[in-house]
């Protein structure tokens, strides 16, 4: 079988599909993929390193205002259709996957016109604006949350997850702590705000360092790179903590996560479906900057079923950070009951999921 992937432009959309694809290839090993992205995405970086076979279309997005940059984009659309059917006829697929990035658009689009079966995958409760476009030419739409169904056909839209959480589900703890100087015996909370960093998550925790630093419980905190000096200047002797670890980045996230008691980040689709497969508690800051305000929405399903407390952006600050987590580190009820409503929330059988849907496509 060949099977065409493509989604760009945020990890959001890239790790999901790289799951999918090394799920895919464990059971079928002689299954063939083509890779499309863009030359200026994240995935141009991501997606090489990982020995798929990759090739890039030239396009960009629309502005959501009128803009006469959006007659440039139309006639970008055009020819990055055309280029996208050169490489389809050139891989033959017999499927081809969007996970959602203005690339997918293009190339999906081409796909359906060209009657290649057809699916596009959305990892957010509130999809994007492609696979919305996307969803009235493709033969299916995959969604990760159920409440994403109500913006997509009824009759062609499946839950199967995030792939994502699937990679991760079975991973087991270990002394992944001992890597940053803490110890894997005593309970850790990890927060981030993303691989480049958040500033209102910084910000809260440079206000709320001193007092966890009396805490009895450890802190593993990756500020980002763009942070990290600057937080590491405030804090000149944070050599001598017992229980904190302030880091740039974490490499081994998802091993990490395995090995920590409650979490605190964002609220995007990736990180979500990996932290309920393992069934983690957490404390979600939905960026307020991202289409739709998709994070809050992505977050607010989770507070309902009881898996996580949510913080507003606007109201975070050290103070109110400390409280969340002291109401739930020190009440180990609690964390359980949480940590339950987290893996009851989890989908870990979704690459095992797509690829049955791949396979009722055909």
């Amino acid at each position: 079988m060949k099977i065409l992937v493509t989604g760009g432009g945020t990890g959001g959309h890239i790790y999901p599909a790289l799951a999918f694809i090394r799920y895919v290839k464990e059971i079928q090993p002689e299954t063939e993929f083509l890779y499309v992205g863009t030359h200026r995405g994240l995935e141009n970086k991501i997606v090489p390193e990982t020995g798929i076979p990759f090739t890039t279309i030239k396009i960009q997005g629309f502005k959501r205002k009128l803009s006469w940059e959006n007659l440039q984009t139309i006639k970008l659309f055009v020819a990055s259709v055309n280029r996208s059917k050169g490489i389809l006829r050139e891989f033959k697929p017999d499927i081809v996957i969007g996970t959602g990035g203005y690339v997918s658009g293009a190339v999906v689009f081409a796909a359906a016109r060209m009657k290649i079966p057809t699916i596009v995958h959305e990892q957010n409760s509130v999809p994007g604006m492609t696979n919305k476009f996307l969803s009235r030419f493709v033969d299916r739409v995959a969604i990760s949350f159920p409440d994403a169904r109500e913006y997509f056909p009824d009759n062609k839209t499946i839950l199967v997850g995030n792939p994502r959480g699937q990679e991760v589900a079975y991973m087991k703890a270990s002394d992944v702590l001992k890597e940053y100087g803490l110890d894997p015996n005593q309970p850790t909370v990890l927060v981030f705000g993303g691989s480049q960093g958040a500033l209102k998550i910084n910000q809260a925790m440079v206000e709320a360092i001193p007092q966890l630093s009396k805490k009895n419980y450890q802190v593993l905190y990756a500020s980002g790179e763009r942070y990290f000096e600057e937080l590491s200047a405030q804090f000149p002797d944070r050599k001598r903590w017992k229980n904190i670890s302030l880091q740039p980045y974490i490499k081994n996230m998802t091993e990490v996560m395995t090995s920590v008691e409650l979490l605190i980040g964002r609220a995007g689709a990736t990180s979500i479906s990996e932290f309920t497969a393992l069934g983690l508690p957490a404390i979600l800051i939905p960026s307020p900057y991202v289409t739709n305000d998709h994070q809050t929405k992505n977050a607010q399903s989770l507070v309902k079923a009881g898996a996580v407390e949510m913080i507003k952006d606007t109201d975070l600050d050290g103070n109110r950070l400390i409280e969340a987590i002291d109401q739930i580190m020190e009440d180990p009820v609690l964390r359980t009951k949480m940590a339950n409503a987290s893996k009851k929330e989890g989908i870990p059988n979704a690459a095992e999921r797509l690829w049955k849907l791949v396979n009722e496509t055909i």
